[in-house]
């Protein structure tokens, strides 16, 4: 090909190796399956080489396909933050703001602020993605996040809330059942509710609860709404984060002395968005909102940089 290929063929692109077939891929750009198809092929054509190879189970994404793939995908969120930066005129608070947050905060925490942050600013729209992973905001893959973990790219704005409490909590209802352990030791002998990947926060809980492993969950998740419904719901003794189970009578912490974990509460945005008063707006509702339920360590205060 002599021209550069249209933006639709690498939207297409994105879109068939996110889903693995013509007809997904087809179903969320709102095309056809053929025209998908001709997409691909237009691309293959471009890049002179083969994309996708066909076989029973649907498209497998060749090693070239892979090799494009990620660039591809800073091409959709550059796309997306282009569209969202020009929703609205600079100095206004209005247009679309992205926010990411883990599973827990954007199920518990972040309703109401976001409630109340509309009420305020009603030209405001926000993009909410729930997910336990850690997006590039560096890629404008969101504007604004909310982690559980330090910052360590540069060109950031973040501010250290403070920490989000973690103890263990069973429904008066199992406690009823089951009986009280008295110690870390006794937990074997319960229904534990974990994690079923063994990722950093997993390891790191696991460590604090000296005799237990993966194998003495009796129910294995890794969303942490499903753990936290499971809680609710009398099924056994699970992690619990101490501001939410406050607000519910028939959660009971279990051994108060022998495990408390912390989870430090970052809010972080791209420096480049400081001085837009849209992007601030909402960066300053989130910490005013979320400051409520965290506790600061003795000695400490929140850090902004």
């Amino acid at each position: 090909m002599n021209t550069e290929p249209s933006w639709d063929l690498y939207r297409t692109f994105a879109a068939v190796l996110r889903e693995g077939s013509l007809s997904a891929a087809a179903r969320v750009l709102g095309l056809t399956q053929p025209s998908v198809a001709r997409h691909i092929e237009a691309l293959e054509q471009a890049v002179g080489g083969t994309l996708f190879l066909r076989s029973q189970r649907g498209l497998s994404p060749t090693d070239r396909a892979l090799a494009l793939k990620p660039y591809a995908e800073d091409m959709i969120a550059t796309s997306a933050a282009l569209l969202r930066t020009a929703s609205a005129n600079r100095g206004e608070i209005a247009g679309t703001v992205r926010i990411t947050a883990s599973e827990v905060v954007a199920t518990e925490h972040l309703p109401p602020v976001l409630a109340s942050l509309r009420r305020r600013h009603p030209r405001l729209s926000i993009e909410l993605m729930a997910s336990d992973a850690i997006d590039d905001l560096l890629q404008r893959r969101a504007d604004i996040a909310i982690r559980m973990v330090e910052p360590t790219q540069q060109a950031l704005v973040a501010r250290k809330l403070g920490v989000l409490q973690l103890g263990l909590y069973a429904h008066r209802d199992y406690l009823d059942l089951r009986g009280i352990p008295g110690s870390i030791a006794d937990l074997i002998d319960h229904d534990l509710i974990g994690a079923d990947s063994n990722g950093n926060l997993s390891r790191a809980v696991l460590g604090a609860l000296p005799g237990l492993d993966h194998a003495n969950f009796a129910l294995r998740v890794d969303n942490t709404v499903v753990q936290l419904a499971a809680i609710r719901a009398g099924f056994g003794i699970g992690i619990c984060q101490v501001a939410i189970a406050a607000r519910d009578a028939m959660l009971e912490r279990i051994l108060p002395d022998g495990f408390a974990f912390d989870l430090p509460l970052w809010i972080v945005m791209h420096e480049g968005l400081r001085s837009n008063e849209r992007y601030r707006a909402v960066f300053d509702a989130l910490v005013e909102g979320l400051g409520h339920g965290v506790s600061m360590p003795t000695g400490s205060s929140p850090v902004a940089r």
